[in-house]
């Protein structure tokens, strides 16, 4: 698997990572609808995605992201979530993730270094349809709530 151990680094991290990250969701103006949320649903959501990120970059199909996040985005319009604040909030994944593993990660063979890049170009066009995804789900939710 091209990447494997920097998949391994993440997942191994899971729990770190997504602290992190949740406390910079609740900090951040720009993501301060997820104030609303509980911390621990911010924290189970965001080590749920670390530590199954090789599953989801690797054998998880286009339709599995729009399925998963479609429904995330309907949940967080339901719960006054602003779609230009998930989408922040999926920015604010990726560029966690990509802080870490430059902390975290040195390539020191040409191979290595063309494993990690492959990676991280699934890493990048997973977070780019997460978005999507998510937008379509938030735009899906406005719509069904206006029907009722």
């Amino acid at each position: 698997m091209l990447g494997a151990h920097l998949v391994r680094l993440i997942e191994k991290h899971a729990e770190e990572l997504a602290t992190g990250l949740t406390d910079k969701l609740r900090r951040c103006e720009r993501t301060s609808g997820f104030r609303k949320l509980s911390r621990e649903e911010l924290q189970h959501g965001a080590a749920d995605l670390y530590r199954n990120l090789g599953d989801w970059l690797l054998t998880k199909t286009d339709s599995d992201i729009e399925l998963r996040y479609t429904r995330l985005g309907a949940h967080r319009a339901a719960q006054g979530v602003s779609s230009s604040q998930i989408v922040w909030a999926i920015l604010m994944s990726k560029e966690h993730l990509w802080a870490f593993l430059q902390r975290e990660s040195i390539a020191d063979r040409a191979f290595e270094l063309y494993g990690e890049l492959e990676m991280l170009r699934l890493l990048d066009q997973f977070f780019d349809r997460a978005a999507y995804y998510s937008i379509v789900g938030m735009e899906q939710g406005e719509a069904a709530k206006e029907a009722a």
